[in-house]
């Protein structure tokens, strides 16, 4: 999971004409040299080939892991590998969130963004949420993601919040913060008035809750 910011035989078939108890029998020769060499002369002897037998038959435990492949096609939306999954965390936010959209002065577009846990932004269109079609961006941009956290009050008791954050995947160009670029992969508390930038896009998105005017 990405950090906090701080702001996985069949046996072989016998020749024909083998004697198969011809092979089982063994000359006492044979069988007292073998026994030497594995140490089972005596009663304590037979108990250690016995532990050794019992051992070489215990099966192998299945191994339910997902191939590399496999675990590529479970999370695949519209034929298109997704960058991301969601955090054990992740929670819809309680509260309406939007935000308004800004291209120089104008605002030409607000975006509500409360009605799921996570929202991704970018220029793949199949899969992305929010557009962003400025060739500076990244296919897979960013997400900005709602997480359940525990956060102390101004008298110290600890309360659960579901809180804003915003995650840069690696894009080229980056994910701008109040004009900060942002650590990638890794989440970056948001918070309310924050101004967003995707690439070199002239493209502001400003943050706001719904109760907010």
């Amino acid at each position: 999971m990405p950090e906090t910011h701080a702001r996985d035989r069949s046996p072989p078939r016998h020749p024909r004409g083998f004697d198969k108890d011809r092979r089982r029998s063994r000359s006492p020769e044979r069988s007292s040299r073998r026994e030497r060499s594995l140490g089972t002369d005596g009663q304590g002897g037979d108990e250690e080939l016995k532990r050794s037998r019992s051992r070489s038959k215990t099966p192998e435990k299945p191994n339910f892991g997902l191939s590399g492949k496999l675990a590529a096609e479970t999370n695949t939306v519209n034929g298109v590998v997704l960058l991301y999954n969601e955090p054990v965390e992740a929670r819809k936010p309680r509260h309406g969130w939007r935000l308004h959209v800004f291209k120089d002065d104008d605002q030409i577009d607000v975006i509500e963004i409360h009605s799921r846990s996570a929202y991704l932004f970018g220029r793949e269109r199949l899969v992305c949420d929010v557009p962003v079609d400025h060739p500076s961006c990244s296919k897979q941009h960013s997400v900005i993601q709602f997480r359940e956290v525990q956060k102390k009050n101004d008298v110290g008791n600890i309360k659960k919040l579901v809180l804003p954050y915003i995650i840069d995947l690696g894009s080229t160009n980056g994910t701008i913060v109040n004009g900060d670029k942002i650590p990638a992969q890794r989440y970056y508390e948001l918070r309310e008035r924050d101004l967003i930038k995707f690439g070199t896009s002239t493209r502001d998105y400003i943050l706001l809750r719904n109760d907010t005017t």
